[in-house]
Formats: structure tokens, sequence, C-alpha cells
């Protein structure tokens, strides 16, 4: 499958706390993905769910965990979630939309 590549960058800032990170490495890794996670970012901006911060937040982490769940659709761990996760990505197209 064609994919779209990415590069992400997860950096520790503080603690629950508001404490300066102890962390001095980064979380990096690259992946793919079969949407352009730019669009789709664009597109929740414009339906105005969240702030600015948590749709950005929202789009990724969608998008990066759909794509793990639809790259191992017969895992065991999916089995139960999966249809659940139909329904609400059917239903957060459609509030999109309006």
């Amino acid at each position: 499958m064609k994919q779209h590549q990415y590069h992400v960058t997860v950096q520790h800032l503080a603690d629950a706390q508001g404490n300066p990170s102890t962390y001095t490495e980064k979380l990096e890794f690259d992946v793919g993905n079969h949407d352009d996670i730019f669009v789709i970012l664009e597109r929740l901006q414009q339906a105005e769910l969240f702030d600015e911060q948590t749709t950005k937040s929202f789009a990724v982490g969608l998008k990066l965990f759909g794509e793990v769940m639809l790259e191992n659709k017969n895992h065991e761990l999916f089995k139960d979630f999966r249809p659940q996760f139909g329904q609400f990505m059917k239903h957060l197209k459609q509030h999109v939309k309006k």
C-alpha cells in the first residue's frame, strides 16, 4: 500500500506538577499513513471541534492509532474494538462534513 511518510518527534517538557523534564532524549520514529495527515488536520480545524492544540493532538493520535489497527486488522487485540472504531470514524466524518 502506498503511504505518506512522516517523522514524529515527542519531547517530554515537564511532569504533571509542571517541573522541567529530567528526560534528555526525544522519542523519534518514522511512520507511514494511507491518509495525508495535514489534510485531515485541516478538515478537523475547519470543523472547530476542539482548540488548536487539542485538534493537532487528536488528528495525529487518531491517524497513528488507526493505521496501526488497519495494518494489524487480524490481531486479537483489536478484535472487539474494530467495529466500534469503524462506527466512530463514520460518525466523525459525518460531523466534520457539517
